[in-house]
């Protein structure tokens, strides 16, 4: 039998490897991982040793991955999701349940909608049904008992001890570079409906340092709104995944906008076993070996 068959990949090898990735280098995976940095470096050694190809370029200020390193995160990462959820499937109890969710618009087009199918395979007898709300909404469902779980914005002064911190992003004040700015008169504003906080946020920031916004736009879509703003019918707060480089941010004209997090909060109810998995997979997923992503 010739040494290409008897080839291996070394799960813990693959894991070492995505966490140099994640963690930025070698010294901080084997932190990150409860290992010593020998260790770290070995597993990768013995794994670049077994494919006969070299997986770190090792060079100070250069990339941190060969093209066959990268090549090869790509299957680790597959392949430690299926290695990691056989493991579950196989070692589970039974859950059955119901859960009611809510997402906010944003949340769909994260690893969250990933984590949501793993889910949904590993444990057939739960049934989720989601509904898509705004953040305010969510929490008001929260605290009248509608919902058992939510994923929303918040600002980072309003995270609780319990919540789950998923990942965090800025607020920008952004325009049209064709849209004139006037020193003065009414500022035209385009916003998400009344249960947004960002909206709310501002209306109370204008009153504060005597700025008049007109609203010209109410809509309850991201995408609307960035239209909007390409187009140049007004000044809007977005969140920096939707600034895009024909947008011009605004600086020093009005308050700078608080930080935003994304966070998972369940209602204040009694434990339910299935809505306890499906935060244990979340706070898995947040602790393990990738942070969250969003489109």
């Amino acid at each position: 039998m010739s040494d290409k068959l008897v080839q291996r990949l070394d799960i813990d090898a693959l894991r070492a490897l995505g966490a140099i990735e994640e963690q930025g280098g070698v010294t901080r995976a084997a932190a990150h991982l409860g290992l010593s940095q020998s260790a770290v470096s070995h597993k990768i050694r013995r794994l670049e040793v077994n494919l006969d190809c070299a997986l770190l370029t090792r060079r100070p200020g250069g990339p941190l991955f060969t093209d066959a390193g990268r090549d090869l995160l790509g299957y680790a990462r597959r392949i430690l999701d299926m290695h990691d959820e056989a493991l579950r499937a196989l070692s589970r109890t039974p859950v059955q349940g119901k859960i009611s969710l809510g997402l906010t618009e944003d949340t769909t087009c994260s690893d969250l909608s990933r984590i949501l199918g793993r889910f949904a395979r590993l444990h057939p007898g739960v049934t989720v049904r989601t509904r898509v709300l705004q953040s305010l909404v969510l929490q008001d469902r929260l605290a009248a008992g509608e919902l058992d779980l939510a994923i929303m914005q918040i600002f980072d002064h309003e995270v609780r001890p319990h919540d789950i911190t998923l990942f965090q992003e800025r607020l920008f004040w952004v325009k049209s570079p064709d849209m004139p700015l006037a020193a003065g008169g009414p500022v035209p504003f385009l916003s998400f409906d009344d249960n947004c906080f960002y909206r709310r946020w501002a209306m109370d920031v204008a009153q504060e340092d005597g700025t008049t916004f007109a609203t010209v736009l109410d809509c309850a879509s991201a995408a609307g709104i960035v239209s909007g703003v390409r187009s140049g019918l007004g000044v809007a707060v977005l969140n920096e995944r939707h600034v895009t480089p024909d947008m011009e941010v605004v600086e020093g004209r009005f308050a700078e906008p608080p930080g935003v997090t994304y966070v998972a909060r369940r209602a204040r109810k009694m434990r339910n076993p299935a809505i306890d998995t499906l935060i244990d997979e979340i706070k898995r997923e947040v602790a393990g070996e990738r942070s969250l992503r969003i489109a």
